[in-house]
């Protein structure tokens, strides 16, 4: 069991255990941990969800109409009025001078909060209805006795509680911090940064955050805790760069005339400018010492597969090895089909791993692998496994990145620096690319080859179905194909309403297009069943195609020109224009059928920007509105910490300047070894070292 001397228990920094802190103890320490506070460090920085700036109570008989006052009583009544537009949750209040009405319009939720014989405090403007006074929609807390006894209720923040702890008892236990912030907090920057920036000091921000003296002081130490936090990010990304530019070394790689046209004969078509620029900055990072560190970004079906066939030709062409990683068999699969169709007749030696290559096969391909008698390996997280060795790995490409997290990036480098490109057919808004994807140069491809269809959405509620149906029966008697996806493979309540892969499958053959071909995909079938389904369905032998979200990336059927999308609503934005990207990908004119009824204002809002709009990067942007980055991209995936205060879409032009400021250090600074840059290096290292690497940072 750790222990502490009571000498030690008299200094308190950042790294203490929490049990030790005055007040805490084992119990509490538990409580604590369940709140994601382990440390000191991590107790000064569990910021308020919100903060008080009540003034002095006043009593009820003292209200007057316009004027801003706080009061406390005793809660006589309640009543939901449901029937009321809007509807309104009522209080009545009531002191030794009177009683007051007090109004909350789409309160239904204060039901469960608020109730007969409770004491609140209630703050805010004095209204007058039916000459009656009342106060309409205040902030309110509600009080036990020793709020009543100590005051201290009115003013200050409001801390995410527990119950084994509440918000009263955490600001007690945070308090004595505050009286310790020269040793916790110490600053980062000199008074000619903090003037120029408009920053306030470190020391009066983790003071003021947890006891503002007035609400502008409290914004203030907001807007400099939320620069720390992303500074902080950004330095670490920057560092990380930093090193694999300059502590890393990779082949350099020769692109002649040659050899780019060599390449290019293998293409049937011409490029497009979008991708004659992102293969010239491919080529351009390839041709210098320093591994090449690359985000290639394009919509669904706007030919990056093309671009990262181009930088692999371009590496075997010098004589090195590549690896091609996806992050499901289907798209491995694809990968390798798209790779064969382009290579035909090539001498380049080319093999697909899956997970399902055993024994001596297995064995046999690892030899030809690590002998340097294969170029270009396509695979799964398979390709991670310990036992493969590559002869001179010099570029790996990662497809859908944000499926896999930094350290799997970092695993395929175990034995060499290879160039490395990712690539993602999720766009990715700006703020996402700078944080999650910080420490990659980024390529975008914006616009698709010529010769596309257009593809229409529709959101179809339950009453149009079968006229959808009856559209999508003749478009199968013209000789197009169909997607038709479901959120699960099979219900195992016999009563869910949710409807099922398996369970429709039998529906759409038997019962509403028995005339055609219904073939089924889902994640359980084996990998040997799942090609077979996908290579009829690519021959015509299957009509229509019922899966689950396994053809969300890769699949690519040019005479598949409808999908439907069955319980839409229960798909998150970037499934659905995933998996629309699995049409229009021939020349005909393609149809998205959104199936979905549902009430939830999300949901409707996701349906209504699909149907409005096909461009990537504007559904991306929206869905990080809606869900917010932490849901979108897991910030821990990519080996950051997640931000406890700042938000990169509200605060955008404070990440740009944290941004600019982080890289302008490192590249001036790389080592953090300058003294006025001593405090930010330990920082750093105490909350990036493992995750980032910086340890080894000298």
């Amino acid at each position: 069991m750790q222990s502490l001397s009571e000498k030690q228990k008299d200094k308190i920094d950042l790294s203490m255990p929490v049990r030790f802190l005055k007040g805490v103890g084992p119990a509490r320490a538990k409580t604590f941990v369940q709140l994601g506070v382990r440390t000191a460090g991590d107790l000064l920085e569990y910021f308020p969800r919100d903060w008080r700036f009540a003034s002095e109570p006043i009593k009820i008989n003292q209200m007057q109409e316009g004027q801003s006052v706080t009061v406390v009583g005793q809660v006589e009544s309640t009543d939901y009025q449901s029937y009321r537009k809007p509807p309104i949750f009522e209080a009545v209040l009531a002191d030794d001078t009177g009683v007051c009405r007090i109004v909350w319009f789409h309160g239904g939720y204060l039901r469960n909060q608020i109730s007969p014989g409770m004491v609140i405090m209630a703050s805010g403007k004095v209204t007058l209805y039916k000459h009656q006074l009342q106060m309409t929609n205040p902030k309110f807390a509600v009080l036990d006795e020793e709020h009543l006894k100590s005051g201290e209720v009115f003013s200050g923040g409001v801390y995410p509680a527990s119950a084994g702890l509440s918000s009263r008892q955490i600001k007690q236990i945070i308090a004595p911090l505050l009286d310790n912030l020269d040793e916790l907090a110490p600053e980062f920057y000199d008074s000619g940064f903090l003037k120029n920036t408009n920053l306030i000091g470190r020391k009066d921000a983790f003071s003021w955050i947890h006891m503002p003296p007035s609400e502008e002081k409290l914004a203030q130490s907001k807007r400099r805790l939320k620069y720390d936090e992303l500074f902080l990010m950004q330095a670490g990304l920057a560092l990380r760069r930093y090193k694999v530019q300059h502590f890393s070394t990779a082949l350099p790689m020769k692109c002649t005339d040659e050899i780019d046209s060599r390449i290019r004969k293998r293409f049937p078509f011409l490029l497009t400018e979008d991708q004659d620029g992102a293969i010239a900055e491919i080529v351009s990072d390839m041709a210098r010492c320093q591994p090449m560190n690359r985000l290639l970004q394009g919509d669904v079906g706007s030919g990056k597969t093309v671009v990262a066939l181009y930088a692999a030709l371009l590496a075997v062409a010098n004589k090195q090895q590549v690896a091609i990683m996806a992050p499901t068999e289907i798209l491995a699969g694809q990968h390798f089909l798209s790779i064969e169709r382009y290579l035909k007749g090539s001498s380049v030696r080319r093999i697909l791993i899956t997970g399902g290559l055993t024994g001596k096969k297995r064995k046999e391909v690892l030899e030809r692998i690590s002998s340097g008698k294969v170029d270009i390996v396509v695979g799964t997280v398979a390709l991670l496994q310990k036992d493969i060795e590559f002869h001179r790995l010099g570029l790996a490409v990662i497809d859908e990145q944000h499926k896999f997290g930094v350290h799997q990036r970092l695993m395929l480098r175990k034995q060499a620096t290879p160039h490395c490109l990712v690539m993602t057919a999720t766009p990715i808004p700006r703020t996402l690319a700078m944080t999650a994807f910080g420490d990659l140069d980024v390529s975008i491809i914006k616009h698709s080859p010529p010769g596309r269809g257009e593809v229409i959405t529709r959101w179809v509620d339950r009453g149009d179905q079968q006229k959808a149906y009856e559209f999508i029966r003749e478009r199968l008697k013209a000789k197009k194909q169909a997607y038709f996806v479901y959120p699960r493979i099979a219900n195992i309540e016999e009563n869910d309403v949710i409807k099922a892969a398996t369970d429709e499958w039998r529906n759409l053959s038997q019962k509403v297009f028995p005339e055609v071909t219904v073939g089924l995909l889902h994640g359980r079938m084996p990998s040997a069943k799942k090609q077979q389904v996908m290579a009829e369905f690519r021959k015509g032998k299957i009509n229509v195609l019922v899966a689950t979200v396994v053809v969300e990336v890769g699949v690519d059927v040019p005479n598949a020109t409808i999908m439907v999308i069955e319980e839409a609503d229960r798909f998150g934005l970037a499934q659905l224009h995933q998996l629309r990207g699995r049409i229009g990908r021939g020349e005909a004119k393609s149809y998205c059928f959104l199936f979905a009824e549902t009430d939830r204002e999300a949901a409707k809002s996701r349906l209504e920007i699909m149907t409005r709009s096909n461009d990537g990067f504007e559904i991306a942007e929206h869905d990080l509105r809606l869900r917010g980055p932490g849901e979108l991209f897991s910030t821990r995936q990519h080996g950051l910490p997640d931000l406890k205060i700042a938000n990169i879409i509200d605060d955008y032009e404070l990440l740009i300047m944290a941004r600019e400021n982080a890289f302008e250090l490192v590249a001036e600074d790389p080592a953090l070894t300058k003294a006025e840059h001593r405090n930010i290096r330990q920082v750093l290292l105490a909350r990036f070292g493992d995750s980032l690497g910086l340890a080894d940072v000298a």
